[in-house]
């Protein structure tokens, strides 16, 4: 999805005058609209500041429509082993959410709150924050998060502070400023991508976009060169608290 010519030109401009290297790092983003591929999805409207910015210093994206993808439900890594025919989590997992240094959690508001198809997600990377690494830290550690919600009514903090509190809970590291949303004007209005009122021209909504993804990638590019968090005081080596098939994540180490 092209970008606005002017908010193109902005971005080129600050990709250009970047004093720091980006290009070994990779993202991920799970978009949650409830709109299948190609439907026009205005939540990708406002992640396509982001793809801009990423893609023009050189960082690996990959953008994962949640609905086109076979995910059931569960807090099991593998809902293959609690009844379900298929599972594609498993491989999003490890092919995306793995290397990833930055994961975006992006989808609409309805009623409110955020989409069903957002907090599935949200639910399955939750299925594995008892991975642990090699210094006994959850393997979420040194990944950095953020949250990127459109709508046409009111919920965008609501949203964003259930989404980047999740994150953190499983081990993400949250950035300043690392939330932006679009939701007009109170009550029902223009949706992100609309020609008149839209988001598109809306220069708040740009802005707190740009700050996001400049941020995600500053903390990202230090947790990396930093090898991520110190492992002193928060290795799981150190405690025992559950049983491997207990169904609760936390519990599993």
């Amino acid at each position: 999805m092209p970008l606005p010519s002017n908010i193109q030109r902005f971005i080129d401009e600050q990709a250009e005058h970047a004093s720091t290297s980006y290009s070994d790092l990779r993202a991920v983003v799970f978009n949650g609209t409830t709109k299948r591929s190609p439907e026009v999805s205005n939540t990708d409207g406002l992640v396509a500041i982001v793809r801009g910015i990423f893609e023009r210093v050189g960082v690996g994206l990959e953008e994962i429509r949640t609905v086109d993808r076979d995910i059931p439900p569960g807090l099991w890594p593998d809902m293959r082993e609690h009844g379900y025919e298929s599972d594609e989590f498993p491989d999003i997992y490890k092919r995306f959410v793995v290397p990833a240094h930055i994961l975006i959690i992006a989808g609409p508001i309805w009623l409110g709150d955020q989409s069903s198809l957002t907090r599935k997600v949200i639910e399955r990377l939750y299925a594995y924050s008892s991975d642990v690494n090699e210094a006994g830290q959850w393997s979420y550690y040194g990944k950095t998060g953020a949250a990127i919600t459109t709508g046409n009514d009111d919920g965008g903090k609501h949203v964003s502070a259930q989404v980047l509190y999740a994150l953190q809970h499983i081990g993400l590291t949250v950035p300043p400023q690392s939330d932006t949303y679009w939701t007009g004007e109170a009550g029902p209005g223009p949706s992100y991508l609309d020609a008149v009122g839209g988001g598109e021209h809306n220069a708040w909504a740009t802005r707190n976009t740009v700050f996001l993804a400049w941020n995600v990638l500053h903390l990202a590019r230090m947790l990396t060169d930093a090898n991520g968090i110190p492992a002193y005081g928060n290795s799981t080596h150190d405690w025992d608290l559950g049983h491997p098939d207990h169904p609760n994540p936390e519990h599993r180490r």
